[in-house]
């Protein structure tokens, strides 16, 4: 959970809190007494790789502060159905309020952290890391990339300001591959910024131009089959670091991997997940 930023996350749990209880939680207000304490446990339904561990007692806590939040998992244990992730204790209408918005956070990222894992898996032998991308929900991406790293992925770029990648409008509008790399490298020189330059190839013969131009960081091979991939590895002859990116799934992300790149992207990590099953359920002792 290292790349989450605290005050960017309190402000996420606060909005998201503001989002769902509006002028009050008037299901809990009708027929829990204020003040009166109680347990709940978070139930796991289904076999998954955990995830939001860290967040869940922040948000009890934004709702009631003195919560007392007890782990039995941590993020990135394999956990199985009927496992007990946590258990809270406190204010029985800061659990209920807090519910839905802790399962909908744990759930997507247990998701994430599963699939990825996935992933991770089938190359772990290989020197090829999994990358996410920038296809993520809109003001979840810090935690969503933070799933992914739980699973075992590397997280790629944050945002538009932390890497210079030049895609395929960026390269047709600057007026080609030679113009679009020079174009970036003085924006550096003129910035003083020190981030790394990728630009993506579409071809073959994009690649024999970024290789002969140089001024770049890493090489992103988007939709190249296997052959082309074997083909453009050997021409950049480790001079660059490489990216596959494009229709790679958990089917053929070895073959891609047995190429020889570094990463391999994979936007399905965060934009088309199904999220875990889980419940918080009262704990009612005897």
């Amino acid at each position: 959970m290292t790349i989450i930023d605290e005050k960017s996350l309190s402000l996420f749990i606060e909005n998201a809190i503001n989002e769902d209880i509006g002028d009050g939680d008037h299901s809990t207000l009708a027929c829990i007494q204020k003040g009166v304490k109680g347990k709940a446990q978070l139930i796991i339904k289904q076999k998954c790789i955990l995830a939001g561990m860290e967040v869940a007692p922040l948000v009890f806590s934004k709702l009631y502060a003195f919560m007392n939040f007890k782990k039995y998992k941590n993020d990135g244990d394999e956990v199985d159905k009927g496992d007990i992730a946590f258990e809270v204790e406190g204010e029985i209408s800061a659990i209920l309020s807090a519910e839905r918005l802790v399962l909908n956070i744990m759930q997507r990222m247990s998701g994430i952290a599963t699939v990825t894992r996935q992933y991770v898996d089938k190359i772990k032998d290989l020197k090829t890391k999994i990358l996410d991308t920038r296809k993520t929900t809109p003001g979840m991406r810090m935690l969503e990339k933070a799933a992914v790293a739980i699973g075992g992925g590397t997280n790629h770029r944050m945002g538009l300001y932390d890497m210079i990648m030049l895609k395929d409008n960026h390269i047709d509008f600057a007026g080609g591959i030679e113009k679009a790399i020079d174009a970036a490298n003085n924006y550096l020189i003129k910035t003083g910024k020190n981030i790394k330059i990728e630009i993506e190839a579409r071809s073959i013969d994009d690649v024999n131009k970024i290789v002969n131009h140089g001024k770049v960081d890493i090489i992103m091979l988007d939709n190249f089959n296997i052959e082309n991939t074997i083909k453009a590895v050997e021409i950049i002859n480790n001079k660059f670091l490489t990216e596959s990116s494009g229709n790679i799934t958990l089917a053929n992300v070895r073959d891609y991997a047995l190429c020889g790149v570094d990463f391999i992207s994979i936007g399905a990590l965060t934009h088309q997940i199904k999220s875990i099953d889980m419940s918080l359920k009262a704990k009612i002792d005897d």
